[in-house]
């Protein structure tokens, strides 16, 4: 089995040294995708040594340093599409050109800032109480979660441009591959943390199921953006969910 599709999906979501796969067309691109949970789970193991490593240091400044590495191992680009979209949805005024114009526009407005923020604020919040609580290894999931995100949209719903690299990689979706890939990682989700995975899963189909709707009634479709706000989006509200989970089972 060759894991250059795994490099290409590596290389494509993270700043992480993956080997070089050279030149990716269009097919490769769509092969990778079944690789976006893998990823996911690689970042979320280094997210989750990070914040078990960092234990004994002082929790607001741990959680501080856990949260750099996670954005910086993501590249940032996830938030990005948050902020893309929150201005979009703001400033759309519910005009689906315009939407996806403003999604275009490499400035950021307050919403983006807004909204980028706020979602910083949420994480290192969750990420401090769950080291608190002695359990930073839960961490492992939110990252596995966000990744798994991208290939249910992908597998479920149209690219909202005419051309773009997600468009690319909607026509080439190895679809089979990709639904055993999405449902694997839900299930090791489960079968790893129990009822509190189970929990956190409905949480991610809710979330994923509002945020298509809005997508699908704004812009017929997705765009890159709009799935990096919904990794970003999933992240959290599961980062926020399992902590206050796992507070009121004690």
């Amino acid at each position: 089995m060759s894991l250059r599709p795994l490099w290409i999906a590596g290389r494509l979501l993270t700043r992480l040294p993956f080997p070089d796969p050279g030149e990716a067309s269009a097919t490769d691109t769509g092969h990778s995708v079944p690789w976006y949970p893998v990823v996911g789970l690689i970042l979320g193991v280094l997210v989750a040594a990070a914040g078990i490593g960092l234990a004994q240091t002082e929790p607001g400044v741990a959680a501080a340093l856990v949260l750099i590495l996670w954005v910086w191992s993501s590249g940032g680009i996830h938030l990005d599409g948050l902020g893309d979209s929150a201005d979009a949805w703001v400033g759309g005024l519910g005009s689906r050109e315009r939407t996806l114009a403003i999604m275009k526009d490499p400035r950021c407005g307050p919403a983006a800032v807004s909204a980028i923020v706020l979602v910083l604020i949420a994480k290192w919040a969750g990420i401090q109480a769950l080291m608190t609580d002695g359990q930073p290894w839960l961490l492992l999931f939110m990252p596995l979660l966000g990744r798994t995100q991208l290939s249910l949209l992908l597998l479920t719903t149209p690219y909202a441009r005419e051309h773009g690299m997600a468009g690319d990689q909607s026509r080439h979706l190895q679809r089979r591959t990709a639904w055993f890939a999405t449902l694997t990682s839900a299930l090791v989700c489960l079968l790893a943390t129990g009822w509190v995975g189970l929990i956190l899963l409905i949480v991610a189909v809710t979330t994923f199921v509002l945020a298509r709707r809005s997508m699908l009634e704004r812009i017929a479709g997705f765009t890159g953006d709009t799935a990096g706000a919904l990794v970003e989006i999933t992240e959290t509200l599961a980062l926020l969910t399992c902590v206050l989970v796992t507070f009121s089972a004690n």
